[in-house]
């Protein structure tokens, strides 16, 4: 989380630092129309990095979740609503993979080996938000604005319906989720395309663990819930 901020930050120093984007004279580009035009097009590319938050059934250790950078990306519409009032589709690929700890409480009176405490989670996500952007005044070149809404998504690596669960090495997840999103960025005119470096939190609504046969089960046992929550860095070309 702290290095996606962090990389964040630089980016939006970089850019501030640029002549052309704040000079007291707002530069004549191509694009300056851009935002009167009731529908435009682009796309988007970047970083992703997904979590898991865990509710637990009884006070046992916290299940860790070792986080890795994912990559996506996508395409962009997006509708004028008024000066200020965007709403924008943004369906994208999402490629992630998380690494899911146990701690060996969890195998208390049974026979275990090490493969048994780590279960690897790959997911490639069709994501489709649909989002409204408030932007401020445009300020020279560059407007701040804030972003929000809801999404679903469609994890093509579910093993749903798979047979086997942890006793065979299989974690298995629902494959189809929904989350609220909320973000915030800036738009900076260039002189042939507008550029925007956006960062946005997203978080699941609905239980996405799928229980193992044995209620018991060491791996999914004790979780009631289990919901992704993620962070996204989004580099926009429109």
């Amino acid at each position: 989380m702290k290095h996606l901020f962090f990389l964040f930050v630089f980016l939006v120093t970089f850019q501030q630092s640029s002549a052309q984007l704040f000079t007291k004279e707002k530069v004549t580009n191509p694009v300056d129309n851009i935002d009167q035009k009731f529908l435009t097009w682009g796309y988007f590319l970047g970083f992703n990095q997904y979590d898991f938050n865990f509710d637990y059934n009884e006070n046992l250790e916290d299940i860790l979740v070792d986080n890795t950078f994912g990559f996506h990306l996508g395409l962009i519409g997006d509708m004028r609503i008024n000066n200020f009032i965007n709403l924008r589709l943004e369906p994208g690929v999402f490629f992630t993979t998380r690494n899911i700890v146990y701690d060996e409480s969890y195998f208390q009176g049974t026979d275990f080996n090490d493969s048994d405490l780590l279960r690897e989670v790959k997911s490639t996500y069709v994501h489709i938000p649909l989002l409204v952007k408030f932007s401020t005044k445009r300020i020279n070149n560059f407007k701040p604005f804030i972003v929000g809404g809801v999404s679903t998504a469609i994890n093509l690596s579910s093993n749903e319906d798979n047979p086997d669960d942890n006793s065979s090495g299989e974690f298995r997840m629902i494959k189809n989720t929904y989350f609220y999103e909320i973000g915030f960025g800036i738009d900076f005119y260039l002189l042939h395309f507008k550029f925007t470096p956006s960062i946005r939190g997203v978080f699941s609504m609905n239980n996405e663990i799928v229980k193992d046969v044995d209620p018991n089960s060491p791996w999914t046992g004790n979780i009631s819930k289990m919901q992704t929550r993620g962070v996204f860095i989004n580099f926009t070309f429109q």
